[in-house]
């Protein structure tokens, strides 16, 4: 057990609100994600207003996960005593070019000065029919949107010091709302992919207690991606043409790689994370 899933799990004992991409309280939902300088990104790599809006888009990932619509937002920026208000506006926009984007409310949070740029971002949502990751019934069909990978490479660059692509999902998640609002209702169990393929299957079997086959082998290099935010689904073999069209309908490209089986699942792999 890492430092991390030590540190959650002294306090999943004390509320089951703990544990998917969001907790959930009566139709609310709660989602926090933090994006600290030298942790999560170096300030050579991106733009302001770039890491201000993925700020955003990581947490709003979080509550499409959980079906949720985000409504408000709240900021905290620890704030670099050398920059200077043209820094200060080109950060402000980049979060508020995001929030207009999702219709989201900024309404409040805090401030102060420090020596990095961290972040911190928390978004409400609503949602009537939240989705969890303990939802995997077995035999379900398991997906994941779009094309993983990519994000590997380019932090493989960028820690070489190579400038990456403005287009890269390293940079700007491309997120996929529209068309998982629209196949909610067939999806059991869902979160989006944030620590790669591999570690998202490990949670999704342990929250549902199932294993999964694979169809194909799948490499390393796509399993270990992170930071790709791309979904990762399940639902029954049933509502399966009812996703293909709507997949269609979104232009989304859908990759059904295992169905869920008894037993359980875990990874040996590395988190590449930077």
């Amino acid at each position: 057990m890492n430092k991390e899933d030590y540190f959650i799990q002294q306090f999943t004992n004390q509320t089951k609100l703990i544990g998917d991409d969001a907790a959930v309280v009566g139709n609310m939902v709660y989602s926090q994600d933090a994006f600290f300088e030298n942790v999560h990104f170096k300030r050579e790599w991106m733009s302001l207003k770039q890491i201000a809006a993925k700020a955003m888009l990581v947490n709003i990932s979080d509550a499409i996960a959980m079906n949720a619509k985000p409504l408000y937002a709240l900021l905290t920026v620890a704030i670099p005593k050398d920059f200077s208000t043209s820094d200060l506006r080109k950060l402000a926009n980049g979060f508020k070019k995001v929030a207009k984007d999702y219709g989201i409310k900024i309404i409040g949070g805090d401030t102060i000065s420090n020596e990095k740029l961290d972040i911190s971002v928390t978004i409400i949502s609503k949602s009537q029919n939240p989705i969890y990751r303990s939802g995997v019934k077995i035999d379900d069909l398991v997906c994941y949107t779009g094309d993983l990978g990519s994000c590997k490479k380019d932090l493989k660059k960028a820690l070489k010091g190579k400038k990456i692509a403005s287009k890269s999902k390293l940079i700007k998640p491309k997120l996929k709302g529209d068309f998982f609002y629209d196949i909610s209702k067939y999806v059991n169990a869902s979160l989006d992919i944030s620590d790669g393929l591999f570690f998202e299957l490990e949670r999704l079997s342990k929250a549902s207690k199932v294993n999964f086959e694979f169809f194909d082998k799948i490499s390393s290099d796509i399993g270990t991606s992170g930071e790709e935010y791309e979904m990762l689904f399940t639902f029954s073999k049933k509502n399966l043409e009812k996703i293909m069209q709507s997949a269609k309908k979104h232009n989304i490209s859908l990759n059904i790689f295992a169905k869920a089986i008894k037993g359980s699942f875990k990874t040996d792999a590395k988190n590449h994370h930077f």
